[in-house]
């Protein structure tokens, strides 16, 4: 017997703000979270801007003594469960431990630990470096600190596909409860890459904007983009069987339905420029969901403002549904959020939640003059108010990896 999967809690540790609320009215504002890096000194690197958490104090949820031994990765990632637990009505004691799991995803986990512990191995010898720096740094923690801080022992796992790790982790958490082998999952992604290393290693691939202006770098869609901008934070959901959830009287912000996974087997950082990859996989998320082409009304796309990312998938889309569906929206919101990496798809999946429940698409921030190549209808100010009733959400990441979830609106 397949179960439903409702999303019962979401949390967002953001540029745009540190719980879900505030992220998301902050999204349908059109605002950005883009501006000048703070976290370091930049000069060096020929990068100027990023979209850095801002304000955030993690001992509003998580003890002092427990956030120390954790990277920042870890915790937004528990701070944003948290918020997602709440909101789902659920305190620890009043669920079974095993039937509540945590499937969660990061592209590069805790660089800034890995960094800092280098440079004191390199200054100060082997013997000064933490005896945290392994559990503080490796991928899995995010994971396993949600775990232990909420005390759940259904599956622990960690998922790491690069920018579509927060995707392919929610997919892995609705595919457990669709299966039956969970009643809860907590699930999303979490990156904080936002240093020296982390800057200077994507501009050598010239894959950052090098624009100065916050509001004219990351630029999804436009004829005139030029690179991503780094951005970070959380993103997490709390899934739930579905009719579990509504025997218990939750509050469910809308159904998943549907999960593609598809893998590009081309290159090491670019798509396949037909799209082919992201194609098969939002038809994958579509079939899952019983639905048709003809019945989506949004996608959330990559969009990272890269020329061949947003090429390829713009051309897979409009392959796709060429002919099928005349009333398709489009936009990518990381003119707002910039480039999350592993948060990027669970950051978007809340984002996709709040359009279902406001009503409203997310505008495609950052674009002033469309792309000729582009042939979807983008979301603007003249056309977001729409509601969304069937919807995807795209990532697809270095290595070749695409991961697509279908979003059906709560009844």
């Amino acid at each position: 017997m397949e179960h439903r999967v409702a999303v019962v809690g979401i949390g967002a540790v953001t540029p745009l703000g540190n719980d879900a609320k505030t992220f998301l009215d902050n999204i349908f504002a059109n605002q950005t979270g883009i501006a000048p890096i703070t976290h370091f000194d930049a000069t060096d690197t020929g990068i100027t801007v990023a979209a850095e958490v801002k304000d955030f104090d993690p001992l509003k949820r998580i003890p002092k003594k427990v956030s120390k031994r954790m990277d920042d990765f870890s915790r937004y990632a528990v701070y944003s469960a948290f918020e997602a637990m709440e909101m789902a009505g659920l305190e620890k004691g009043s669920y079974d431990p095993e039937e509540i799991g945590v499937i969660y995803g990061s592209g590069i986990g805790g660089l800034t630990t890995i960094q800092e512990q280098a440079i004191k191995m390199h200054d100060k010898g082997p013997k000064r470096v933490s005896p945290f720096f392994v559990p503080n740094s490796i991928i899995n923690m995010a994971a396993g600190n949600i775990s232990i801080n909420l005390d759940t022992r259904n599956i622990n796992e960690a998922v790491v596909t690069a920018c579509a790790s927060g995707t392919n982790a929610i997919g892995d958490a609705f595919e457990r409860i669709k299966m039956g082998k969970a009643t809860y999952m907590i699930t999303g992604g979490s990156e904080a890459s936002i240093n020296e290393l982390g800057i200077s290693g994507f501009a050598a691939l010239t894959a950052l904007s090098e624009s100065t202006d916050p509001l004219h770098a990351s630029m999804p869609f436009d004829k005139n983009r030029n690179g991503f901008v780094m951005g970070e934070g959380a993103g997490t959901l709390v899934l739930e069987d579905y009719d579990h959830a509504v025997k218990r009287g939750a509050n469910i912000l809308a159904e998943v339905t549907g999960y593609g996974s598809t893998g590009d087997a081309y290159h090491l950082t670019a798509p396949r420029p037909d799209g082919s990859g992201a194609i098969k996989a939002m038809q994958e998320a579509i079939k899952e969901s019983g639905m048709t082409e003809a019945d989506v009304d949004y996608i959330n796309a990559h969009g990272t403002a890269t020329p061949a990312n947003d090429s390829a998938e713009s051309e897979g889309i409009a392959k796709l549904f060429d002919g099928v569906n005349d009333h398709l929206k489009v936009s990518s919101t990381k003119g707002q959020t910039g480039h999350a990496l592993g948060a990027a798809g669970a950051l978007e999946a809340v984002i996709m939640i709040g359009a279902m429940q406001r009503g409203v698409l997310p505008v495609n921030v950052g674009m002033f003059d469309l792309d000729p190549e582009v042939k979807t209808t983008i979301v603007t100010d003249e056309n977001k108010n729409a509601p969304v009733n069937f919807a995807l959400s795209n990532s697809l990441g270095f290595g070749g990896h695409n991961a697509v979830l279908a979003f059906k609106r709560a009844k």
